[in-house]
């Protein structure tokens, strides 16, 4: 039997972070080197790591990702490797090299702790969606893991001179550098019994990178209203 599931054993740490299959993350943790995680999304660790749900150095910037729940975050420091998952969504692993991204926050699966972040409203589109859109922001050089509800595409916004235009409910992350403004249309769901009337999709341009998954938010962020 051990000869049968040897292909599903740990690997070597190669890296700070990375995916063990399609739909775990692997964190390589340090005295040190803190991380900040969804809660509740740990499923397996090694070694010495302790957990603080709600730390209060980021209370108040958590209290606004959701609305009339506990936060979100959960600091975890130690020594060892802990695993975590988001009830079977693809895992996304990056690196940021002095850069940025701005994350729906139910795509955050985890980002180091040194990392600069924030609750940010998405200038340019209050006038479409009512209140507006909000993401978390993080920048700095370190790494970041997100989830996407099944393989995702990541668009290179710089290769033509094209928009690129996404849903909002299946749109994971972009490069905060890139433009974004907002665009009525009829949603062709309406046709196949999901809804009806007008909603609208997100232009990007510039030079900047789009992460969009296979798969529409239930909670349809981005809706006109009025």
């Amino acid at each position: 039997m051990n000869q049968q599931l040897t292909g599903y054993a740990p690997t070597p740490v190669v890296a700070r972070m990375e995916n063990h299959g399609r739909a775990m993350l692997k964190v390589a943790m340090a005295t040190g080197q803190d991380l900040f995680a969804r809660t509740g999304s740990m499923v397996a660790y090694e070694g010495f790591i302790q957990y603080e749900p709600n730390p209060p150095a980021v209370r108040q910037i958590a209290s606004q990702w959701v609305t009339g729940e506990s936060t979100p975050v959960m600091k975890c420091s130690g020594d060892g490797l802990l695993y975590l998952a988001d009830y079977g969504a693809d895992v996304v692993v990056i690196h940021l090299d002095d850069d940025a991204l701005s994350v729906n926050g139910s795509n955050l699966l985890a980002f180091d702790a040194h990392l600069q972040w924030g609750v940010e409203r998405v200038k340019g589109l209050a006038k479409f969606a009512g209140q507006g859109l909000w993401n978390v922001r993080v920048s700095g050089t370190g790494w970041v893991a997100l989830t996407s509800r099944g393989t995702p595409v990541v668009v290179d916004c710089g290769r033509g001179e094209d928009e690129t235009y996404v849903d909002p409910d299946a749109l994971v992350a972009w490069s905060p550098a890139l433009k974004v403004k907002g665009k009525r249309s009829f949603k062709a769901s309406a046709l196949i019994g999901r809804g009806s009337g007008e909603a609208y999709q997100m232009a990007f341009s510039g030079q900047g990178i789009v992460v969009v998954q296979p798969s529409e938010d239930s909670t349809d962020r981005l809706r006109i209203q009025g």
